[in-house]
């Protein structure tokens, strides 16, 4: 097995599989902007390798991710449109690397697949995901929109606004697949073992007849109008967070006098439990 080793990730190749492995356990595997430039960085590696034929992504210790890093976004404190157009377009471009990548994707989920993280999953082309795997958008509930606007187009309007505008981030792999956002659900610690399992079969086909039908398969989607309606979201998103919404404003407060930790205490006290 090859590795390449990058700050944030860590990368594998082996019977014709590239794995990319989200590596921040400390921190949820949070998002932050050095780990996605890292995780372009090998899409690049792996789009140009010969001998990748699928790609994997997967998270290191207890879960796949929390999404994207709050804690750096607090110590950054970044302001004005330029500012947070740069911040939420590496946000969607990465997070589309997946979902555009001529070669097959597959994540492989355990435990936390919130915000961000779960828009990457999505974005990919089969998620396998473990039994203790939960799911969500909790963005709207701290004052933040969502960059990558993928829901709306894996499951039914009413099924993505239930989870979006109420901002749940509960969601366990079992209703998840019934509301068709993972692919199957696994035993707990099997995510991994059967994701590779499917990609190494993938691998084992004529890899221009893969990506030739995974053209095909996405080309559907372009006629819908999916790149058109995410463009837009995310030009929603850039002028949500340039101007800043006061709830986000009130969170950021909270979290540099007092901690991230009770900042997401405040955000949990301001809902009922549902």
């Amino acid at each position: 097995m090859e590795t390449i080793n990058f700050e944030y990730i860590k990368t594998y190749v082996s019977d014709g599989v590239g794995q990319i492995e989200l590596h921040r356990p400390e921190r949820l595997n949070a998002l932050s902007k050095e780990m996605l430039l890292d995780i372009a960085d090998a899409m690049d590696t792996f789009e140009q390798d010969q001998d990748v034929k699928v790609i994997v992504l997967s998270g290191a210790g207890k879960g796949f991710s929390s999404g994207f890093d709050l804690k750096d976004q607090m110590q950054r404190n970044p302001k004005g449109p330029k500012v947070w157009k740069e911040i939420l377009d590496l946000d969607f471009t990465t997070t589309m690397r997946f979902w555009h990548s001529p070669k097959p994707t597959i994540a492989a989920v355990h435990g936390p697949c919130v915000a961000g993280a779960f828009e990457m999953a999505l974005a990919c082309d089969i998620t396998v995901a473990s039994e203790d795997a939960v799911f969500g958008e909790p963005e709207l509930r701290f004052g933040a929109g969502i960059v990558t606007m993928l829901l709306p187009w894996i499951t039914s309007p009413k099924r993505a606004k239930r989870i979006i505008l109420s901002g749940q981030d509960n969601v366990s792999a079992a209703l998840a697949m019934q509301m068709g956002l993972v692919s199957e659900v696994v035993p707990v610690g099997e995510h991994l073992t059967q994701a590779m399992r499917v990609a190494r079969n993938i691998a084992r086909m004529d890899p221009v007849l893969v990506q030739q039908t995974k053209k095909a398969l996405q080309r559907t989607y372009e006629i819908q109008g999916l790149e058109a309606a995410l463009a837009a979201g995310l030009d929603i998103d850039h002028s949500i967070e340039s101007h800043g919404s006061p709830d986000k404003v009130q969170f950021m407060d909270i979290a540099r006098a007092d901690g991230l930790q009770a900042a997401l205490k405040w955000r949990a006290q301001r809902f009922e439990t549902e």
